[in-house]
């Protein structure tokens, strides 16, 4: 471990940001976004955490996947693989720790996603400790915690003379490689941040598969998708072609999708499977807490960071923990 000045850090990060992208919490007319950045002045000190998680790093809302050229008979098809290296500063644990729960899925299930494994290949993180947490955060009641080092390659602790920087991985030595710091011989500060309730265990939603109450919590729900879009690990995406302005050229891209919306899964003669609100409500919580982790064996147990965003973004006030301590409750 080393110590690092706040003139040093500011003095790194924009070294860094002349040499490949650099993302960080930057204000955004009022809104805190990840965004890229050109120097250190742009971004947010003091932040609790973004709007929205790095999930748009590694898998953007929408995307290009291939261009498909037609002429006559004969077909040809380019991938659109992404090149460009990039270093993400100012992670929180609750963010790295989603990107986590991703690659369960496109890096560590067969078939390996190559859009998503070559993003996560070309970007570094810099991850960013928190010193508070904030009012709907819950990443204790899900084994996380404010300065959790998961899946991260870099981690910054603040103290009050600078910050302790601790290299976690290969990607970590190569971007702190020409740092010279002092090391620091000092204990990480203990966190007493916590905030926490006692989850039913992944055996047990099963049972609750035919609950009444799910109807109850899910009456006000405008099945609006945004608690999928601000959520650091859901992951479902659409795929579709679309005509370009040249004649016999066309893209294929893939954007976001969400259980939350009332046509997700539609058939073909319009059947949805999942017609009910109250059947989307339960969809949702069940591939947090029990579908995905079973699917891709999740080693944290749950698919949900406890990062609050969905709580806060929720329109009508629906709360993730709130529906947790209910299904509680009935245990």
């Amino acid at each position: 471990m080393n110590i690092l000045t706040r003139a040093q850090l500011i003095q790194w990060l924009n070294g860094l940001a002349q040499k490949q992208t650099l993302i960080a919490p930057k204000n955004v007319e009022g809104v805190l976004l990840y965004r890229p950045i050109n120097q250190s002045t742009e971004i947010a000190w003091g932040f609790t955490r973004p709007l929205m998680s790095i999930k748009d790093v590694f898998l953007p809302p929408t995307e290009r996947l291939l261009v498909i050229d037609k002429v006559g008979q004969q077909v040809k098809i380019t991938e659109t693989l992404p090149e460009s290296t990039k270093v993400v500063f100012g992670v929180r644990p609750c963010d790295a720790r989603g990107v986590q729960m991703l690659d369960a899925l496109f890096l560590d299930t067969d078939p390996v996603d190559p859009y998503y494994a070559q993003r996560r290949q070309n970007t570094t993180l810099i991850g960013l400790a928190c010193n508070e947490m904030g009012a709907n955060c819950f990443c204790t009641s899900l084994g996380g915690a404010p300065n959790d080092s998961a899946g991260m390659d870099i981690i910054l602790t603040e103290l009050k003379e600078g910050f302790i920087l601790q290299v976690l991985t290969q990607k970590g030595e190569e971007l702190s490689r020409g740092l010279t710091l002092p090391d620091y011989s000092g204990e990480l500060p203990e966190s007493r941040l916590t905030q926490s309730f006692t989850l039913i265990e992944k055996k047990d939603w099963p049972a609750h598969f035919r609950d009444s109450n799910w109807e109850r919590m899910s009456e006000s729900c405008l099945s609006c998708r945004i608690c999928a879009y601000v959520c650091p690990t859901c992951r479902c995406f659409a795929v579709r072609d679309e005509a370009l302005t040249a004649p016999g050229k066309f893209e294929r891209i893939r954007c976001w999708d969400s259980c939350a919306g009332e046509n997700y899964r539609r058939v073909a003669g319009g059947h949805k499977p999942r017609s009910m609100k109250s059947e989307r409500l339960r969809n949702r919580m069940m591939c947090k807490f029990f579908y995905y982790p079973e699917q891709v064996h999740l080693d944290h147990g749950a698919a949900c960071t406890g990062c609050g965003r969905c709580i806060e973004a929720c329109p009508v006030n629906i709360d993730i923990t709130e529906v947790l301590q209910e299904l509680g409750r009935q245990a």
